[in-house]
């Protein structure tokens, strides 16, 4: 998506009048479109309404593009492609599944449209708690550091640093062979995950490396597989259930790699000190 959405924001940006929130008006239209003819069910209406979801999915990648470039975003807009994002999921579910049922008289299709709808919701929901979890942890830690003069607030003492922070900021760096700066009191929340799956820092580096996203399977691929290449095979049901399989399973193991991470905050937590690195 990013080749094709980032030439079309450099193109759309030369227009005053064009605006983010615009365009994500625009892709729920494109995506209602596709809706429509998701629900007739033959085969040509299939293709075409996989090529309107396939453009309002780009779409969907331009707005929060032009909004960073463009430097207008608002709190609105992003309410507003969350939430056209929801409705544009649900309708085209309800559409694809509710028209081969129509065509087929197949109640498993009805099935699939629930399962659709469930599994994208809990992506979303899942990942939202998850990211207030996890900011709400960082702040409790730096908040007790500062508490006991570590902090960087108090006198001249190390300021404290999460090695993820670290790692984003050094792909090449190694927690397990390389030590982190020696100025900075490091805390570790993905210490459990990494001692657990030691390959995984590598095959993470290999992936960054040839630009493939580590999380291989997320609401991008699911949506594509979904709404793009099962209309475009006519294997709607058997794409359904490989598609939600694999998203399941990658929600699983993210649930699993937080729970990991709560257990290492909360033996920072019992520790109370940290050893300056």
């Amino acid at each position: 998506m990013d080749p094709v959405a980032t030439r079309l924001v450099r193109f759309l940006a030369r227009f005053e009048r064009v605006t983010p929130n615009g365009v994500t008006w625009s892709a729920l239209l494109l995506g209602i479109a596709a809706a429509g003819f998701f629900v007739r069910g033959d085969q040509l209406s299939l293709v075409v309404g996989a090529l309107l979801y396939h453009v309002s999915f780009i779409l969907d990648c331009v707005d929060g593009k032009l909004a960073r470039l463009k430097g207008n975003g608002t709190v609105f807009g992003g309410w507003l492609d969350y939430v056209f994002d929801r409705i544009r999921v649900l309708c085209c579910a309800i559409a694809l599944m509710g028209g081969q049922y129509l065509c087929t008289d197949d109640e498993w299709y009805l099935v699939g449209a629930l399962a659709v709808v469930f599994l994208d919701m809990l992506r979303y929901v899942d990942a939202l708690q998850i990211y207030k979890m996890r900011v709400a942890m960082r702040r409790r830690i730096e908040d007790l550091a500062a508490e006991r003069g570590q902090g960087g607030r108090a006198g001249n003492t190390p300021p404290v640093v999460f090695m993820e922070d670290l790692m984003r900021e050094n792909p090449d760096l190694d927690p397990e062979r390389q030590q982190p700066p020696r100025s900075v009191t490091v805390v570790d929340l993905h210490a459990g995950f990494r001692g657990r799956f030691p390959w995984y820092a590598r095959v993470r580096r290999t992936l960054t490396e040839h630009r493939i996203r580590p999380h291989l399977v997320s609401g991008i691929e699911f949506q594509m597989a979904i709404f793009i290449i099962a209309p475009l095979t006519g294997c709607i049901l058997p794409v359904t259930v490989v598609a939600g399989v694999l998203l399941a399973l990658f929600e699983l193991a993210i649930m699993y790699k937080f729970w990991l991470s709560t257990r290492d905050f909360s033996r920072v937590m019992e520790k109370r000190e940290w050893s300056l690195i």
